[in-house]
């Protein structure tokens, strides 16, 4: 008896939608930082922010201000956890595991600043290591726009 292999999780165009309007336009301070979600899979998320003089934290060298890379990674974090919770609940409707995501919560979050945040554009990637019952886990990293590792985090999420 051979085993079945599962299949891979895709998302539904709705499901996509509702987390992009829940992430881009619902959370003031992602709109307000410019977040934009560009990559969105049960395993692995990414988006963009693009340079604005409203983000310069040391004017002399026009480099990003560390809270707004701190916030951009947290958002990616939970935003990792959502689709990891979406993807485990797949038997549900979109909407359905849309509404999911009320409780979820920061609970502890290490960013480390490895290079200046100087760039005209900046990509940030997140993936679950686990998600628990209660707990989940993340990576998530920050780039300049030639793809070199400025930032690197890593946090925890309450998901009940």
């Amino acid at each position: 008896m051979t085993k079945s292999v599962p299949s891979p999780v895709v998302f539904e165009p709705e499901f996509i939608a509702g987390l992009k309007d829940i992430f881009e336009e619902k959370i003031p301070f992602n709109r307000l930082i410019g977040l934009r979600i560009t990559e969105l899979e049960p395993g692995h998320v990414a988006g963009r922010i693009d340079m604005r003089p409203e983000l310069v934290g040391h004017f002399v060298y026009n480099r990003m201000h560390g809270g707004v890379i701190s916030a951009g990674l947290d958002a990616m974090g939970g935003l990792a956890v959502m689709a990891a919770i979406g993807a485990k609940h797949m038997e549900d409707p979109p909407l359905q595991r849309l509404h999911r995501f009320s409780r979820l919560g920061t609970i502890d979050l290490r960013i480390d600043y490895l290079r200046p945040g100087i760039g005209s554009h900046f990509t940030l990637r997140a993936e679950v290591l686990r998600l628990g019952s209660r707990v989940a886990s993340t990576r998530m990293e920050f780039l300049g726009p030639q793809g070199v590792l400025l930032s690197a985090g890593s946090a925890a999420y309450i998901v009940s």
